[in-house]
């Protein structure tokens, strides 16, 4: 069915859009189609990952001090080998190793693509929504890749996807001319396009973020958190919408609008989620289906940061356009 997928995904997506570029080679297409078997490989081993006995810890925490369960280890696994045997990558930054992902100058690509093979890991063990999430860039340098190829700023992106494993899976994908949406058909295992030119809808009525953390919260934000529910004009308060696994959130952000956000805090003062294979991917594709996604440090977008480390973490605040205008006007209050 290789022709198939490429009929439904990739070329609907990228090759027709890919070839109206001078110059193009095709090459990202097949950077897409690994990413997919990625996806696809990753979502088999999600479903059967209670009868295979793929829950519990491994023994190990990752890279950013999670503890690592055995579907982000084989997720993981999977996405590293298929974009290495892709022959289109040169480097990877993954969210489960601490160093960039080094690629034989034999299997050398031209692009760098950074993950999070599993987001969402801690809702495994309670059968709650979890996904991936990738983000490619073109390297413009010569030679071995290094790690500073890969601190590369999101507005540099050239195609961003996540894969939502919900009560379907879903692959939303941007090459940056809008949003589409591609649901696997498991009766013959390929992507159906069946939501083209994905758009949010410019303000929304529902607020996502973890109120746990109110007390560590800047007063600002507390404020708004409190008129999202007692609104200042009396009338009908947002509804209060939080799965804890990002592409979930992030998702029902896009599909619904509304606003997705995890702050600084005084004890994470860069939030929670990581730059590279999170924030930016994810504020690529908002921002590719109308929203805005931007760090609440006065207008700056999430993917105007330039990196200086891999992991690095970053405030994010995401969604409908109205929505986030009225949080940072709370912050210039």
């Amino acid at each position: 069915h290789s022709c198939f997928v490429q009929k439904a995904v990739v070329s609907t997506q990228s090759t027709g859009e890919q070839m109206k570029h001078p110059g193009a080679s095709g090459a990202l297409s097949i950077l897409l189609t690994s990413l997919c078997t990625a996806c696809k490989a990753t979502e088999a081993a999600v479903r059967k990952a209670g009868i295979a006995q793929l829950y519990g810890i491994a023994g190990d925490q990752n890279a950013s001090g999670d503890d690592q369960k055995k579907l982000d280890v084989l997720a993981n696994e999977l996405f590293v080998n298929l974009l290495r045997s892709s022959y289109q990558t040169c480097a990877m930054v993954s969210e489960e190793n601490e160093n960039m992902i080094e690629v034989p100058v034999a299997k050398h690509g031209r692009y760098i693509v950074c993950f999070d093979p599993l987001d969402g890991s801690s809702n495994i063990d309670c059968l709650v929504s979890i996904g991936s999430i990738f983000g490619i860039y073109r390297r413009d340098t010569e030679g071995p890749a290094t790690e500073a190829d890969c601190l590369l700023p999101g507005n540099k992106l050239v195609a961003a996807g996540y894969c939502v494993f919900g009560t379907a899976c879903m692959m939303v994908l941007s090459t940056g001319n809008g949003v589409n949406g591609f649901t696997l058909d498991p009766s013959i295992g390929e992507f159906i396009l069946t939501a083209a030119n994905m758009t949010m809808p410019k303000k929304g009525k529902i607020y996502s973020t973890n109120e746990g953390n109110a007390k560590y919260m800047d007063e600002k934000l507390q404020r708004y958190l409190h008129d999202c529910k007692f609104p200042k004009d009396g009338g009908k308060p947002k509804s209060s919408r939080y799965v804890g696994s990002m592409v979930a959130d992030v998702h029902r952000t896009i599909s619904y609008g509304g606003v997705f956000m995890y702050p600084s805090n005084s004890q994470s003062p860069n939030g929670k989620l990581r730059l590279l294979y999170e924030c930016n991917p994810m504020a690529y594709i908002v921002e590719q289906a109308g929203g805005k996604a931007v760090t609440g440090r006065g207008d700056e977008r999430v993917l105007d940061v330039v990196p200086t480390q891999l992991h690095q973490r970053v405030p994010i605040y995401l969604g409908s356009a109205d929505d986030i205008d009225e949080i940072l006007s709370y912050f210039k209050e």
